[in-house]
């Protein structure tokens, strides 16, 4: 089985003259990107229209490290304590707790599947809040896949990325918004001419809270969708990064076909960088 026919072969009667196959196909495992361009900045506010046939719609704060037993400096009598000038509070370190503190992730995570992780790439990584965007694999039976055993559609694994976000800027929810509208939920293994279960519509959640607001989201955007949405929510699984040349793919290859035809359209009609 070989990579789908959108990668391999894309049709260039609009661009009014043809394109070399190397062109407008997607990388192979091996190929590397011929050309760079800047980073993306943040987008507008947006609305849910389609994108060329697609429809558009946490890990924790780090505990403090407690010393060990052997680096803890011996006790000293602790100094007598001034009061407080009336109207004022002693200085005192910050107890983080569950009452009157705010003890939200500084990062959290998420990992999704939305057809080509270029595409998912390209548009997540100009949304605000999100602070890094990976792609990889996740969700099959084989053990550190290669882009070539992905492609075959025989590893079980889908296309994804592992987005890292600040919740206090961009919410798990607010970056399903952005899921739903990047992509079509509603075709089974296949977006456009990617066709294949390594395209498959996914959300993977990495807690029990994001698994309830994944269904939440899905249940709640089905109305906004002609056909029954197929997006899969499953725990999350041993994600592999991909390739070092997939990372940040469209931004580095705006020129390649695939880019031009596929991915381009979609950031124009979503109001984002391309």
């Amino acid at each position: 089985m070989t990579h789908s026919t959108s990668r391999l072969l894309l049709p260039t009667l609009l661009l009014g003259f043809t394109l070399p196959l190397t062109a407008l196909t997607g990388c192979s495992a091996g190929d590397a990107p011929t050309s760079s361009e800047g980073a993306a900045g943040a987008p507008p506010a947006m609305s849910g229209d389609r994108v060329g046939g697609d429809t558009l719609a946490e890990s924790g704060a780090l505990a403090p490290v407690e010393p060990r037993s052997d680096d803890v400096p011996p006790a000293e009598a602790a100094a007598p304590t001034e009061a407080a000038p009336q109207g004022t509070a002693p200085n005192q370190t910050e107890t983080m707790t569950n009452e009157g503190t705010d003890t939200s992730p500084a990062e959290e995570v998420a990992t999704l599947g939305a057809g080509c992780f270029w595409c998912i790439e390209a548009v997540l990584e100009q949304v605000e809040g999100v602070k890094s965007v990976e792609s990889g694999y996740t969700g099959g039976q084989t053990d550190n896949p290669t882009y070539k055993d992905i492609c075959t559609g025989r590893t079980g694994h889908a296309e994804v990325v592992r987005v890292t976000f600040d919740p206090s800027v961009l919410s798990y929810s607010e970056l399903l918004d952005w899921f739903w509208r990047l992509h079509d939920p509603t075709t089974l293994n296949r977006q456009g001419n990617d066709r294949g279960t390594q395209y498959r519509s996914a959300i993977f959640y990495h807690s029990d809270e994001q698994r309830k607001i994944a269904e939440t989201s899905k249940r709640d955007v089905q109305p906004t969708f002609d056909d029954p949405i197929v997006t899969e929510v499953t725990e999350a699984a041993v994600f592999y990064p991909a390739e070092q040349y997939h990372q940040g793919y469209y931004f580095d290859n705006t020129s390649q076909g695939y880019c031009q035809m596929v991915i381009a359209p979609k950031l124009k009609k979503l109001g984002l960088k391309y």
